[in-house]
């Protein structure tokens, strides 16, 4: 199976749908409407604002597709959620198509304004249903047959092993290699010899939380038995093949969200990269002249699925503070220059992170990444601390807004409830109420 050409089946074919529906409603426009103001056919399709239409209407449709989350898992779709999302989406486009475009149009009664509206909807679920119909139906054909069949990687070797492997392969899944525990190390070589779709880890206890943070690495998902014992239970529980298993890998977005945060990042960042230039170049002046050393602070710190990247700060302590090793930051520290506690109070030592949600490396909102040195204490106490890792981490958090900043690993586990807290109940309302905290503590200077 080959992920993106079959995203790519989807958009080409949706396009092609969506520029035969606005030709054909262009053919029903200019019988009902159009034909008094042009000669002809042809010179109502060729003319210019019909043309522009051609060619934007279909690219607006495949925006609208990719936000409702269509494109995000081009394998696994059910039929009754496919024709779910395709008609919600074809009713929410045609609504926005008809008002936008088709609304000018003047016709010489209102009953031809529901004709109108109701070809366009009709037209376009049509064609983009009867695409997709068949590009998943034989999808679903190919999925049950040899050529398409997932590979699964089993770790461990126990009753609950057995148990999982049996339901898999009577469910058609292909086990292409099953590993004690103990043999983890021996995946990068399972990886070189198969193609491996997910990892099912048929462990229960506590022994999961020391094997959780090696699989981010290989960017697959990886699924774990359910069992309320362990704090896996927090995760989102799915069930493949009869048995509750826990996808670690995925978080409680919906795809239409993920891709709408994913939106709202991008074009945040760039605005305010943008608009507040000159507040970065002043603070940049003033962060040099206040102290030797670099304008900007940068710091490894852990992400998504456990990946390492940089973080940028404004600097706001003195030069070699970190020359000792990793420490945490006190309320009233002296590695902290004057300028750099109003920065800290006010939180604008932070908005060089735009930064790094432009790049893909954070979100507006997500749980604060910390560095690998605290991450090993936090999860001796709190090992469902690795579930943050789902997500991307963020310029600002629920944790951040409630709590503020920690002094101790003791603190930041404090702070870690508010962060499992919003891991839990994530959306889109909910990111838009930090963000509005978050706006009002930069305001007041109770960002220490």
């Amino acid at each position: 199976m080959n992920k993106r050409r079959q995203q790519i089946k989807y958009i080409g074919l949706d396009f092609l749908a969506s520029f035969i529906t606005w030709l054909l409603f262009n053919y029903f426009r200019y019988t009902e409407v159009a034909h008094n103001d042009f000669d002809s056919l042809q010179e109502f399709l060729l003319y210019f604002q019909v043309v522009k239409g051609q060619v934007l209407v279909p690219l607006f449709w495949l925006i609208l597709h990719f936000l409702s989350g269509y494109y995000n898992k081009p394998f696994g779709k059910s039929r009754i959620g496919e024709l779910f999302t395709t008609t919600i989406t074809v009713i929410i486009g045609s609504v926005l198509v008809f008002f936008v475009v088709v609304l000018d149009d003047i016709p010489p009664s209102y009953e031809i304004y529901y004709r109108l509206f109701f070809s366009i909807c009709s037209i376009q679920f049509v064609l983009t249903y009867l695409v997709r119909f068949l590009i998943t139906g034989h999808a679903i054909k190919k999925s049950k047959s040899v050529e398409w069949i997932q590979n699964v990687l089993i770790i461990g070797t126990g009753e609950d092993a057995v148990e999982v492997k049996q339901y898999l392969l009577d469910s058609g899944y292909r086990i292409v290699g099953q590993i004690e525990e103990a043999s983890i190390d021996t995946i990068p070589e399972i990886l070189l010899l198969h193609k491996v779709d997910e990892i099912v880890v048929a462990v229960k206890g506590l022994e999961v939380v020391h094997l959780l943070y090696q699989f981010y690495r290989y960017r697959l998902p990886v699924k774990v038995l359910a069992d309320k014992k362990n704090f896996l239970s927090k995760a989102k529980v799915n069930s493949i093949a009869g048995i509750p298993l826990i996808d670690i890998t995925e978080n409680n977005f919906s795809e239409s969200e993920k891709n709408f945060k994913w939106l709202i990042d991008k074009t945040v960042s760039i605005v305010v990269l943008v608009l507040f230039s000159p507040l970065y170049a002043y603070i940049a002046i003033r962060v040099k002249l206040g102290s030797q050393g670099p304008i900007f602070f940068k710091q490894e710190r852990i992400g998504y699925l456990g990946k390492p990247f940089y973080i940028y700060k404004f600097r706001t302590m003195f030069k070699d503070a970190y020359k000792e090793g990793s420490l945490l930051t006190a309320r009233d520290d002296k590695r902290v220059t004057t300028f750099g506690r109003f920065l800290r109070k006010y939180r604008l030592d932070e908005i060089p992170q735009f930064w790094n949600v432009l790049r893909g490396d954070m979100s507006l909102v997500g749980p604060r990444p910390e560095q690998r040195f605290y991450i090993e204490q936090i999860v001796q106490k709190a090992p469902y601390y690795y579930l943050l890792h789902n997500v991307l981490p963020g310029i600002t958090s629920w944790g951040m807004v409630k709590y503020g900043y920690a002094e101790t690993v003791d603190k930041m586990i404090e702070r870690l409830d508010y962060d499992i807290l919003y891991y839990e109940n994530m959306s889109l309302v909910l990111d838009i109420k930090i963000l509005l905290y978050t706006i009002q503590i930069v305001f007041t200077g109770k960002g220490v």
